[in-house]
């Protein structure tokens, strides 16, 4: 069976965006020929769910779309025909994944945002999480995780410190 996995970064205290969806707390994370294990995790997955406002937010950015050689779930509220691999979904997510999961292929990728993270938990969806913890704190802006969700129990499958200061933990949610 495919797995949902969540491959996202954060700062310390859990906001993935400063005010305004500022990214700029990730900048010192670049660093020339390191990936984080981005390649090798992007191999195992054929098929992407993002929300409106991340995809539009990426788009915006004047840069290709990044997966549009997977099959790419844009979930919004709003009717939009599909473009090629692009498929603009306003259904039930909860039965897209559990469809998608059910069928053959690789891995499927959560890439965010916000909402969408904290529904596919509230409905204990993510078999696997890979948190990338950036070292900084940001005080405000969009939190990763928000609360009235159920209490998960985690298992840290691995911990990698890279030379930036960050640190990655991938954890396996255990079945519900």
């Amino acid at each position: 069976m495919r797995k949902l996995i969540l491959y996202i970064a954060a700062s310390l205290d859990g906001y993935i965006a400063g005010q305004e969806d500022d990214l700029s707390f990730l900048n010192p994370m670049h660093v020339e020929g390191e990936d984080y294990g981005y390649g090798e995790f992007i191999q195992e997955i054929d098929t992407v769910i993002i929300g409106r406002r991340t995809y539009e937010w990426v788009i915006n950015q004047g840069v290709e779309f990044p997966h549009k050689d997977k099959a790419c779930y844009i979930i919004t509220s709003r009717e939009k025909p599909s473009e090629g691999n692009l498929n603009f979904y306003k259904g039930d997510l909860k039965a897209l994944v559990t469809r998608l999961k059910s069928e053959n292929g690789k891995n499927i990728f959560c890439d965010g945002g916000a909402q969408v993270v904290n529904y596919l938990l509230r409905e204990k969806l993510f078999d696997e999480l890979i948190i990338s913890v950036v070292p900084v704190l940001l005080g405000d802006g969009t939190r990763l995780f928000q609360d009235g969700r159920p209490q998960e129990q985690l298992d840290l499958k691995a911990a990698k410190e890279y030379s930036s200061g960050m640190v990655q933990l991938r954890y396996e949610v255990h079945e519900p």
